[in-house]
């Protein structure tokens, strides 16, 4: 979307209204731009005529809200200082929620997974080490996909309905039509020729988790594929779009099956007990997490979000404004050096600090007290 929410709600709105259909979900694959205010477009990494606010910071301030629920994925063009807010996942404005670095959810029976970032291989073992304020270096890594997070999306056991990643997994071309393809990007030739061509993490990730659907972005261009896996194995039915232009092919329209409504949304429990368990090594600096010492019992994690579930409900946490919009604001957004409006919030007001799900939830610390 590259920040250019109007036009794609308001296509939406039109095709709603002229072939009399109801949509019930956008799902956006990346380059997203959930840009706030100025301050934020220092963590954007675009050529500086790109560096503009476009249309997220009037859904942000309230002066416009969503027409329909909204999920994304990080791309290599985003507020990286605001997605990282929001690691595992939250609201960055009311009725738009971001996956998170790596995350499932459910929308009413539907379950959907997704990888923020593109894959660069000298950063993959890497921990999230970029720290605010960005310089130029990590405004570049901060958006590569991590093994870290790999690893927790591949325990995932029960079945995903749709799984997003904003480049392609590697090897996708070899499985649609290439000829087409190559009509429309010839310089992709060499690198699909080479097995070069997309994310190897992320078909690895087609291979184990074998969703029904799966949605990227990224090389800007429409593409569709099947993959079967195995002999008469299931098939996970690739789609990748064009980038939000007069003419180009970045919108689609898909049926799933699902159960009879409502469509909320909701915490998934496998993935919170996924993400409780690996969190004690959550690596904040170069170096290689250390699986081995995620000693937590997953069944018991489980057992542990299954309470909190029940106590609380599944549903996320509300919207939060966390650092001054656009216009309206403007004069209090220079204050802050940087963006580091969120260490700010977290020294004065502690108590807003929830990454929008309580540190508690993930802790080893049984101690802590909950902070919602």
């Amino acid at each position: 979307m590259h920040g250019d929410l109007d036009s794609v709600y308001a296509t939406l709105l039109h095709l709603q209204e002229v072939e009399k259909i109801k949509i019930d979900l956008l799902i956006c694959c990346g380059d997203f731009q959930a840009v706030r205010n100025e301050k934020d477009l220092e963590s954007l990494n675009v050529p500086s005529k790109y560096r503009t606010m476009n249309s997220f910071w009037k859904y942000y301030s309230g002066e416009k809200v969503a027409p329909f629920l909204t999920i994304f994925i990080g791309g290599n063009h985003e507020a990286s200082n605001y997605l990282w807010e929001l690691y595992y996942g939250g609201w960055v404005a009311p009725q738009i929620f971001f996956l998170g670095f790596a995350g499932v959810v459910k929308f009413g029976n539907v379950r959907i997974g997704g990888l923020s970032g593109i894959y660069k291989a000298n950063h993959y073992y890497s921990g999230h080490y970029e720290k605010l304020p960005y310089n130029e270096q990590d405004i570049r890594s901060i958006y590569h996909v991590r093994e870290y997070d790999v690893h927790k999306l591949m325990q995932v056991q029960e079945p995903i309905d749709i799984f997003l990643s904003h480049d392609w997994p590697l090897g996708i071309a070899d499985y649609g039509n290439s000829q087409t393809l190559l009509r429309q990007k010839p310089f992709f030739e060499q690198e699909i020729q080479e097995g070069t061509l997309g994310n190897r993490a992320a078909a690895d990730l087609m291979a184990k988790l074998r969703p029904s659907y799966w949605f990227s972005a990224h090389l800007h261009c429409k593409f569709s594929a099947v993959v079967q896996h195995g002999e008469n194995g299931p098939l996970s039915k690739f789609l990748a779009l064009d980038k939000c232009l007069p003419g180009r092919n970045f919108l689609q329209v898909v049926e799933i099956e699902s159960q009879t409504g409502p469509y909320d949304l909701h915490y998934d429990e496998e993935w919170l007990a996924i993400t409780k368990k690996f969190n004690p090594i959550f690596p904040r600096t170069r170096a290689r997490a250390n699986f081995s010492d995620a000693k937590l019992n997953i069944e018991e994690c489980r057992q542990f979000v299954k309470n909190k579930l029940q106590m609380r409900g599944s549903k996320p946490f509300e919207f939060v404004r966390t650092a001054p919009c656009h216009n309206t604001c403007q004069s209090a957004a220079n204050n802050f050096p940087s963006g580091e409006y969120w260490q700010y919030l977290t020294a004065k007001l502690p108590f807003l600090v929830s990454h929008e799900i309580p540190f508690n939830w993930f802790s080893s610390n049984e101690e802590l007290a909950t902070v919602e």
